[in-house]
């Protein structure tokens, strides 16, 4: 079951009231929204995106009842488009925004696209439900990008020590047959990280690689940029942004992008130091261990 990170945190912040249009850019399982939703002086609206149909699907049965009432409207799309995604609704302004970009537990468990190296699956990693023809998926990156494309990508986004050894173990691979799932490709990682290391270290051999071929797949970091851009152009005086990010990469973008707005007199920033989760919190939800928290108010 997806479990809301920060909760308590990001509906403190945003603070939605009576009539206001909240939207949720990456709804995910839903816990945000419906929180939102149910608190006790909220009437307005939560307008809930996510690539992900087979997600909307689920949360269109679960959440019904908001649905019917014309307070929760759900697009499939990608928030680098939110301001189309909100023209199409005939909205002008909206009241706050959310960005949750930790990935879906359902992507991990029971997606079947590769987003877990603990499942053998094939090596996808798209959020979309059915990836197009021209999109990138970790299939295309490993199987037909150059042997520097594979490392830039290992070493930007995954930050990963030991790339060299794997982008060469890599194309070793390939030149006998193409990598089709993710247990192949865990086993190169295994292969070209030193035993000594993995019996070392607190997190699997494949976690930074896993990484960085799902931001590359999804174009993860430029979406992102595009996305706070937009969404700051289109939240009304007075209404309040929240970003959730998880690792370094995402949160070093969401801090410069609020520190720019700050040196242009354009926001206030409520987070002086990124928000994380209390210990209990912690314990009950792993996810939330990496979750960092900033939020700004529009002036």
């Amino acid at each position: 079951m997806h479990i809301p990170v920060l909760l308590d945190e990001v509906i403190e912040l945003l603070n939605p009231k009576e009539n206001e249009i909240v939207v949720d850019a990456t709804i995910n399982g839903g816990g945000h929204t419906e929180a939102i939703l149910k608190i006790k002086n909220f009437s307005g609206t939560v307008i809930g995106i996510d690539q992900d149909e087979d997600l909307l699907n689920k949360l269109k049965n679960r959440l019904k009842n908001y649905i019917k009432e014309d307070r929760l409207k759900l697009i499939c799309g990608n928030f680098e488009n939110i301001d189309e995604h909100l023209y199409s609704l005939n909205i002008e302004k909206a009241d706050a925004f959310l960005f949750d970009l930790g990935m879906s537990s359902e992507h991990l468990e029971s997606s079947g696209r590769g987003f877990s190296f603990l499942r053998d699956e094939p090596l996808i990693m798209s959020y979309k439900l059915s990836p197009e023809a021209d999109d990138l998926t970790a299939y295309k990156i490993i199987n037909i990008f150059r042997g520097e494309e594979i490392y830039k990508i290992l070493k930007e986004y995954g930050e990963e020590r030991f790339v060299s050894r794997i982008v060469n173990n890599i194309l070793e691979w390939r030149r006998k047959k193409r990598i089709e799932t993710t247990f192949e490709l865990v086993e190169i990682i295994k292969k070209s990280v030193p035993y000594g290391v993995q019996k070392k270290s607190k997190i699997n051999p494949a976690t930074k690689t896993f990484q960085a071929l799902r931001i590359a797949a999804n174009r993860e970091l430029d979406v992102l940029k595009t996305g706070l851009q937009k969404a700051f152009g289109e939240l009304n005086k007075g209404g309040r942004m929240a970003v959730i990010s998880f690792h370094s990469l995402e949160d070093r973008i969401v801090k410069n992008f609020f520190r720019e707005l700050k040196t242009n007199n354009l926001v206030d920033i409520l987070t002086k130091k990124p928000i994380i989760a209390k210990d209990e919190e912690k314990v009950e939800n792993q996810r939330s261990r990496s979750a960092k928290l900033r939020a700004i108010i529009k002036t």
